[in-house]
């Protein structure tokens, strides 16, 4: 069961933070001196991260090949990973590498400190869901897994999470319903696909 977390810490993610150093706010950065007429043309309007989430989600709803659907769902989650401060990526980032020295102890305290100043932040409810699961507190984790659907209830990785500690827990017609809700949401996501599969049957019959 221990392969959910792949979606509850993306790999790919976890590398960007320990690769190189957070980005720079908008704000932060240096924009390059324009003159004549570049200068008095507006902008292009920008996608919003929300916009651009609500696209993304909307393609892979409707994207049945399972490799574009995956390339699709690494988008989201860098998206995800946004968090437009530049304290949080770096609590994020030294979260990420206490995590790959195996001190819990550090990465707790720095994710504790990003989930303080950055409450509305969902990775960084779910990256402490990830580690209050890899020690074993199941009911933190659940509860941190909680606070990251009340800011996105499209997480599948955190729904996936959330369904094999349900499963762990014997609680198979909730872990159900959390593996229904994150295939709603990503309905190529072969795991879940193969969890409904299983529990359908293991509980078909069964009284409610």
């Amino acid at each position: 069961m221990r392969a959910f977390l792949r979606f509850l810490i993306p790999i790919a993610a976890v590398i960007a933070f320990l690769g190189g150093a957070p980005s720079l706010r908008a704000e932060e950065a240096v924009s390059p001196d324009v003159s004549g007429d570049a200068a008095e043309k507006p902008p292009a309007a920008a996608e919003s991260r929300s916009e651009r989430l609500d696209r993304l989600f909307g393609e892979l709803r409707r994207e049945g090949d399972a490799q574009k659907a995956g390339a699709l769902a690494e988008q989201i989650q860098t998206t995800w990973n946004e968090s437009g401060s530049a304290t949080i990526d770096l609590l994020m980032l030294r979260s990420a590498q206490a995590i790959a020295k195996k001190d819990a102890g550090a990465a707790m305290d720095l994710l504790d400190q990003a989930i303080v100043l950055q409450p509305d932040f969902a990775e960084g409810w779910n990256r402490r869901a990830t580690l209050n699961y890899t020690q074993n507190r199941y009911g933190l984790s659940i509860a941190d897994v909680g606070e990251v659907l009340k800011r996105e209830p499209r997480h599948f990785g955190a729904l996936m999470g959330l369904g094999a500690m349900l499963e762990e827990l014997g609680r198979r017609r909730e872990a159900l319903d959390a593996y229904g809700r994150a295939l709603a949401v990503y309905p190529s996501l072969k795991p879940a696909q193969d969890a409904v599969a299983r529990l359908a049957e293991e509980l078909s019959g069964q009284p409610a």
